[in-house]
């Protein structure tokens, strides 16, 4: 049962990206207080382990009552992916709000889907289905909640990874930042139409 902990929460950890989400929560709360950022990081948290639970246990279901194959999910998650990239590379047009005034960003985008992303909704859908008995139910959530604490601690720990790069640094981060995630959200995009319309004749 250790030896599957260790796999499962390993696996999911690293389905989390948690240093490229480190990167964007830096970009994104750039200018907050140490207040403020920890409580983004905490919702993200508690965002992150809601979204894979329901996914989790429900999932499948959901995707089916409503009618949406994973591979709307990607079309659709790379297209608010996408925005999100924008306004890492250019920056906010002047005059516009702050982040902390223009809407709690701490679910969408931050928890879903840049640390539950396509990718992780797949392996949870998989895993809801693949592991039947009560053994392996809670093993595999208590992996999903370390894993997922995990990246919260790294999160709340920003503040420190901030002082280490600096201004200067922390600027160019932003900017290499949103042109990666600009290339997973087309990734992702071209990803969902090329399944969605099936193989080229």
């Amino acid at each position: 049962m250790l030896q599957t902990f260790v796999h499962l929460y390993l696996k999911i950890f690293l389905l989390l990206t948690p240093f490229f989400v480190l990167s964007v929560f830096l970009s994104m709360t750039a200018g907050m207080g140490k207040s403020e950022r920890r409580k983004i990081a905490s919702k993200v948290t508690i965002a992150v382990l809601v979204a894979s639970f329901v996914l989790f246990f429900f999932g499948h279901y959901i995707f089916l009552v409503f009618g949406i194959t994973i591979d709307a999910f990607r079309i659709g998650a790379g297209a608010i992916l996408f925005l999100s990239a924008v306004t890492l590379v250019r920056g906010p047009a002047p005059g516009t709000p702050s982040p902390v005034n223009e809407g709690d960003f701490s679910v969408v985008p931050l928890a879903i889907p840049i640390t539950v992303g396509p990718g992780t909704i797949g392996a949870l859908l998989v895993m809801g289905t693949g592991y039947e008995t009560l053994t392996e139910k809670v093993t595999a959530c208590m992996s999903l909640t370390a894993a997922a604490l995990s990246v919260g601690a790294l999160l709340w720990s920003a503040g420190g990874v901030e002082r280490i790069l600096g201004r200067l640094g922390l600027s160019i981060l932003t900017k290499l930042t949103g042109l990666f995630v600009a290339s997973i959200a087309a990734q992702i995009i071209f990803t969902g139409i090329r399944n969605f319309l099936g193989p080229l004749p």
